[in-house]
């Protein structure tokens, strides 16, 4: 009868440990979604019709959020494949540098020439790090270096001005129906990487080796090939966020983008991501862009009607925290699903 009672409670214990653990993956996957969803809420509420006008949802909000959206995308399939690219802010000023210098050819040559950059960039990280197994932070932050340096000798330290003869500038002008071209081909490109990494082989190869990349070595998974081709999309997104860049600021500065890979790893992880790799999603990257986006909206809404006096620099000091509390919050519930398992 004792047996049968012991045998009881530990029954019970399993079904509780189990679905305590199913709440902590929950909330993992979608705590930043129940976020976003609160504060879209909240800011219907106290701001009212002005909060979501056309202009501010489209043009105010996703259009300047395009750019973090295309290098979040790209370090998404980095992070999950265990690794970290350092070098996108970078990249994607060369890319729009060299953007801005070929406006003179039109949209075309101008636009395929900020991605060619930005993939060459990536592939040499790919290449780098499957090739001498070196370290992504250390290659990555190479690339940082030299791409930051080689921005600054191709416009001579100075900010270069797109041709406006040529229609370069409409790519951050033209709307199909009240939606700016740049989030048209962002949105277009986060189905795509979804589709690629939940429906094809390479996706389930940069999971597994994002997971474990010596059982992926032991089961024949190109890990270089695969890690080539995940650091060249990071770098060619990070060129068309370069292009996106030069096109809706008129210009390719050199001294632009400054902390754009902070702000697409806490994209990434803010929406579920494990910096440790082999989990997450495409659609949970696009969360955590929104969330992070519509946090620095509200504080401007705040801003406007006087409740404070924040400048611009305190987007990354709020950024930064924001980062590192999701992080904490992240590893208690990683802490706690492992007790419960």
């Amino acid at each position: 009868m004792a047996s049968i009672v012991v045998g009881d409670a530990v029954s019970v214990r399993q079904k509780q440990g189990t679905a305590r653990a199913r709440a902590v993956s929950a909330i993992q996957r979608q705590g930043a979604l129940i976020a976003l969803v609160a504060l879209v809420v909240f800011g219907v509420v106290r701001y009212g019709s002005s909060f979501f006008s056309v202009y501010n949802i489209f043009d105010a909000f996703l259009n300047n959020n395009t750019y973090y959206a295309l290098i979040a995308l790209g370090m998404t399939f980095v992070i999950i494949s265990g690794g970290i690219d350092l070098s996108v802010g970078s990249v994607a000023v060369l890319a729009a540098v060299a953007a801005a210098q070929l406006s003179v050819l039109g949209p075309g040559p101008a636009l395929a020439g900020a991605v060619v950059i930005g993939l060459l960039a990536g592939l040499i990280n790919g290449g780098l790090i499957a090739r001498f197994a070196l370290q992504p932070f250390v290659v990555t932050l190479a690339m940082l270096l030299a791409a930051r340096g080689a921005a600054l000798t191709l416009s001579d330290n100075a900010p270069v001005m797109v041709d406006f003869a040529r229609g370069f500038p409409q790519l951050g002008m033209i709307h199909i129906g009240p939606v700016p071209l740049p989030v048209v081909i962002t949105g277009l490109l986060y189905f795509v990487a979804a589709v690629l990494l939940n429906r094809t082989l390479f996706g389930r190869h940069v999971l597994a080796i994002g997971g474990n990349e010596e059982a992926a070595r032991l089961a024949g998974i190109p890990i270089g090939r695969t890690l080539v081709v995940v650091y060249g999309m990071s770098g060619a997104l990070a060129g068309l966020a370069g292009a996106f860049l030069a096109a809706l600021s008129f210009s390719g500065s050199p001294i632009g983008a400054i902390g754009w890979e902070l702000s697409a790893i806490a994209a990434v992880v803010v929406g579920g991501t494990l910096l440790t790799g082999g989990v997450g999603s495409v659609g949970s990257t696009l969360v955590g862009v929104l969330l992070l986006g519509l946090i620095f909206v509200t504080l401007n809404f705040e801003r406007g009607q006087g409740t404070f006096q924040l400048n611009s620099f305190w987007e990354n000091v709020i950024r930064g925290a924001f980062l590192l509390i999701v992080v904490v919050f992240q590893s208690r519930l990683a802490r706690r699903l492992e007790v419960s398992g």
